[in-house]
């Protein structure tokens, strides 16, 4: 099984000058950190307006950042938001290639389309539109990383002109596709469109296992891809908190932990939010009593602790655990030192093994993906003499002015540049 860190960048109240600051300076040392142990993947979410819950709001310039300070840790989307007024598909697509090219091919590229009143009345997404907007845009996006050029498009949602994107990227036809997955619902849904499933769902090994078997099982039966290449994996969150003693490691974590679930709720659930005032740690802080507590069922224990909850998951069939180490006001230290000890302690025998058991399973695999592929209907290509011609705008000014200007060489004429070397021009003389 593989391993990965989580964030979502929160910050509670109050605000101090330099606490934004350091929450993400202090984010950057730790991916480094993780790169350093060994650890798989560093995901990033996009959300917008989700105060003290999630300041991440540019996933791709953090990851980018992280980038140039690891060598290895794959970059994670966790997720970007894809419905068109959030990212424009050409965008997206723009923005995937090049943190592709600068991370020298280590993007995952994590989809979704948001839950967040805040979120999508400030950009005007029909909360009954969002999934088919996800699926039109997504769909799209792959084809603009994968095509050359990208033959246009007239959709409901959006449309485009042929042009060919670029950058390309440096994963062909493009990085791994996943999309955040809050129920088995939406787990069938990545299923049967060939992506890996981030499951942003808290739940135990035996319900992970059900969730595991829908996936594979519809896979394998229904699946259409909607990219261009398949990635048959399933990413589940828990939180963290790792210590020798396990009544500090809830100490250290149990909090955090406490206040990410209610964070998310304030704003997806059942908060009132007025924008720049509430505060959603006092609010925290008021039903912490009346809370659960939280231990080794959810991350937060000694090593062995970690170890017997990790194996659960691996057992289910679980590709990834991410972690949910940095929450409401868990100490970067004590991150540091959670990841430290998990590395030394618990990871090395979930590790041993794990490139035999991908091979395995994607070995497995293989006639149902040939099977999906083929059930899929492309895009088709453009045939060359069909791709229009963009005239340059200063030359269709020009011409809509003066008629002039049908060639280059007339635009140089207009504008005193020289066609040919005057010394050429000497010399033949």
């Amino acid at each position: 099984m593989k391993f990965g860190i989580f964030y979502e960048h929160q910050l509670p109240r109050p605000w101090n000058d330099g606490d934004e600051l350091k929450l993400f300076q202090d984010a950057l040392d730790q991916v480094e950190l993780a790169d350093k142990l060994g650890i798989d993947f560093a995901w990033e979410v996009e959300h917008h307006f989700l105060e003290e819950y999630s300041h991440s709001s540019a996933p791709e310039v953090f990851l980018a950042a992280c980038s140039q300070r690891t060598t290895r840790i794959r970059l994670g989307h966790g997720i970007m938001l894809m419905p068109p007024n959030y990212n424009h598909p050409a965008r997206a697509a723009e923005r995937i290639a090049t943190l592709d090219l600068v991370s020298n091919g280590r993007v995952e590229w994590g989809t979704g389309e948001s839950s967040a009143a805040a979120e999508l009345e400030a950009f005007d997404v029909p909360v009954a539109e969002k999934r088919d907007q996800w699926e039109e845009t997504v769909e799209q996006c792959a084809n603009m990383l994968a095509m050359d050029p990208y033959p246009g498009f007239d959709g409901k949602y959006f449309s485009f002109p042929c042009r060919n994107i670029v950058p390309k990227p440096v994963q062909k036809p493009h990085p791994p596709l996943w999309v955040a997955c809050s129920n088995r619902e939406t787990i069938k849904m990545a299923a049967r469109r060939g992506i890996g499933a981030l499951t942003f769902a808290f739940v135990d090994p035996s319900e992970a296992k059900q969730w595991v078997e829908d996936y594979y099982r519809i896979f394998k039966e229904e699946c259409v891809p909607i990219g261009h290449a398949v990635n048959p994996n399933i990413c589940m969150v828990t939180g963290f908190s790792v210590h020798a003693d396990q009544e500090e490691a809830k100490a250290r974590g149990m909090d955090g932990f406490r206040f990410f679930g209610y964070g998310l709720a304030h704003h997806y659930i059942f908060g009132e939010h007025t924008p720049g005032r509430t505060d959603i740690w006092a609010k925290f802080e008021d039903a912490r009593p009346d809370m659960k507590e939280e231990g080794p069922s959810r991350g937060i224990g000694t090593p062995d602790d970690l170890r017997a909850h990790l194996k659960g998951f691996a057992d289910a069939g679980v590709d990834q655990v991410a972690f949910i180490q940095q929450g409401g006001r868990n100490k970067h230290e004590h991150i540091c030192e959670a990841l430290e000890l998990f590395a030394r302690e618990v990871m090395p025998e979930f590790h041993a093994g794990e490139e035999e058991r991908e091979a395995k399973k994607m070995a497995e695999l293989a006639p149902y993906i040939e099977a999906a592929f083929k059930r899929k209907e492309r895009m088709a290509e453009i045939a060359d003499a069909d791709i229009p011609t963009i005239v340059a705008l200063g030359r269709r000014i020009a011409e809509e002015d003066k008629g002039v200007l049908q060639d280059g060489k007339g635009f140089a004429k207009s504008q005193n540049i020289p066609t040919e070397d005057p010394a050429k021009k000497g010399a033949a003389e």
